[in-house]
């Protein structure tokens, strides 16, 4: 088992591909909607995710897809399973495990994410349905006295849990600690604990006795609060990242998708890009697995309107390939 969780991993970040992190729960897709003024419903989100995956030639720029919970049980508009769908056109099928981010007890400005109970009954249920890969996420907020390590130690924890349990059913696990980019925090902030909660997360992993080689790291970039004052640009941006990255994360791990975390399109391209054009030599891949910085304009585009899918779709290529590009280090916003 070990040998295939190796295998999947390695192909989730084969170089120049990344991950279209299609998961959003109901409320999440359904605020994005009805800002588009796109009927909020089963049917509207599964035609919406139909548009997103049978965009021909998108296994050219993308590994994997992590799916929902709603998702991966629907099938396509013409019958087809997701799971099925995505794995017979090259693109390994994973899926959102977590039940959400919940206000921590005794901290009411900071959230654990839960969903541990009856967690290896799920994971053996998605294993069948043809999930491949999974992905947990936790959000740490910079603010007055926040993180605290109460929130740092219980969310290390939880990924470190999920990690193992996913490795056991023989899932790829996605870890994902994300510092979110709410506030007015500077890089410097930004750094501090973006380094102590990936340290802290990779302590838990290796505790909880989670292979190396069988997990991808989903990581916040190293960057500024989206209300700095004087936001980094993004050479410092992708220095402060990777210089981050070598201080935490074992040489063992495969790679590391890099979330987009409220980042515009464009940005969130130029960094990836430029951290591979800083001359230093790495030991993991680095890519994407981006949510709204690879659907946003393409879900614009599509409108809830059957006749504007191949545009949306165009769209979507295009974004993709942009990011497949920045993660060779060749993006350019020309």
């Amino acid at each position: 088992m070990s040998e295939e969780l190796k295998q999947i991993a390695k192909a989730m970040v084969a170089p120049g591909k990344g991950i279209l992190a299609m998961d959003e729960s109901h409320p999440t897709c359904g605020k994005r909607f009805k800002k588009l003024g796109i009927p909020e419903t089963e049917a509207m989100r599964q035609a919406y995710r139909d548009m997103l995956v049978t965009t021909t030639g998108l296994s050219d720029y993308i590994s994997g897809a992590i799916l929902f919970d709603e998702t991966i049980r629907q099938k396509l508009l013409d019958g087809t399973p997701f799971p099925e769908f995505l794995s017979a056109n090259g693109i390994i099928p994973g899926i959102k495990v977590d039940a959400g981010a919940k206000v921590l007890a005794g901290h009411e400005d900071e959230k654990v994410t839960e969903g541990l109970d009856g967690l290896r009954d799920r994971l053996a249920e998605y294993y069948a349905m043809g999930a491949r890969f999974s992905k947990w996420r936790a959000v740490i907020t910079i603010g007055d006295n926040i993180p605290t390590m109460a929130c740092l130690e219980a969310n290390a924890h939880g990924l470190a849990r999920y990690a193992k349990l996913s490795q056991e059913a023989g899932i790829v696990p996605i870890v994902e600690p994300e510092v979110l980019m709410d506030g007015s925090h500077s890089i410097e902030q930004s750094y501090q604990v973006t380094e102590l909660a990936q340290r802290m997360t990779f302590q838990q992993l290796h505790t909880q006795g989670v292979l190396m080689e069988g997990m991808v790291l989903k990581p916040s970039m190293v960057i500024s609060g989206a209300d700095a004052a004087n936001r980094a640009d993004v050479e410092t941006v992708a220095q402060q990242t990777v210089r981050c990255l070598m201080h935490t994360v074992p040489a063992a791990v495969p790679g590391i998708a890099f979330l987009s975390g409220g980042q515009s399109d464009t940005e969130a391209s130029a960094h990836l890009s430029a951290m591979h054009n800083l001359g230093i030599d790495l030991p993991w891949n680095l890519t994407f697995s981006y949510g709204r910085a690879l659907q946003q304009a393409a879900m614009s585009t599509w409108g809830g309107d059957t006749a504007n899918v191949a545009a949306a779709q165009a769209v979507l290529l295009e974004r993709a390939r942009c990011n497949g590009k920045a993660a060779l280090g060749e993006y350019s916003p020309d």
